[in-house]
């Protein structure tokens, strides 16, 4: 049984993920709460070389449900090596993305059917959802200007943009099914606002679990 938080971050490509999760993760910190920082696809020395077989160019073409169940293979072992532990440890997990994002790449990106992904994620999660999930929101033309600026695009990032409109949407129609879960923030906002708005949604989160623990 965990007793431990899963805070999940989630959006697509150009939202700030990594300056945003060092926030959290300061904000975290100074409760005094123990976190495991951890991401998907990786998370273990499994999951790493899994990602770069999903990220590298030389698979371009590579079939929808080859990469599918290549996400759930590391998910499993995150699960097994790194998250479930932390969580029954009692620590904190703070990981960059999780389930939402195949829901919202290989599903409504993709286009595979949700009930396939659903399949995937009752056998390796057997139900084990994020406590709460920080989903940063921006227009995919805005998101992919700043992903150019950090260099070289990965194999998704050269995705067309009509694909990165279909994984918003994606975002949106999770936070939509899982409004208790979800928080959405407007990643297009300049960075202090962004860690502004982070911030209504998490400390009060923060606080109410520390009261009750």
């Amino acid at each position: 049984m965990k007793s431990g938080k899963f805070i999940t971050v989630e959006g697509s490509e150009g939202v700030g993920k990594s300056t945003n999760i060092n926030h959290i993760l300061q904000r975290l910190a100074q409760q005094g709460i123990e976190v495991v920082q951890t991401r998907e696809p990786g998370g273990t020395p499994l999951g790493e070389e899994v990602r770069e077989l999903l990220l590298d160019h030389r698979h371009t073409g590579m079939s929808e449900d080859a990469e599918l169940l290549l996400m759930f293979s590391a998910r499993a072992e995150h699960l097994v090596q790194v998250i479930l532990p932390a969580l029954t440890a009692g620590k904190w997990v703070l990981c960059d993305r999780f389930t939402d994002a195949s829901h919202a790449y290989q599903g409504s990106g993709r286009g595979i059917d949700h009930e396939r992904i659903r399949v995937l994620e009752q056998w390796v999660q057997k139900g084990l959802q994020p406590d709460f999930t920080l989903l940063l929101d921006i227009d995919p033309e805005i998101g992919l200007q700043r992903a150019g600026k950090r260099g070289a695009l990965d194999r998704f990032e050269k995705e067309e943009i009509a694909f990165f409109h279909r994984v918003r949407q994606g975002y949106l129609d999770r936070a939509n099914q899982f409004p208790g879960r979800f928080h959405k923030v407007d990643a297009g906002q300049p960075l202090v606002q962004v860690q502004d708005a982070i911030d209504q949604h998490l400390l009060p989160y923060i606080k109410h679990h520390l009261n009750h623990e």
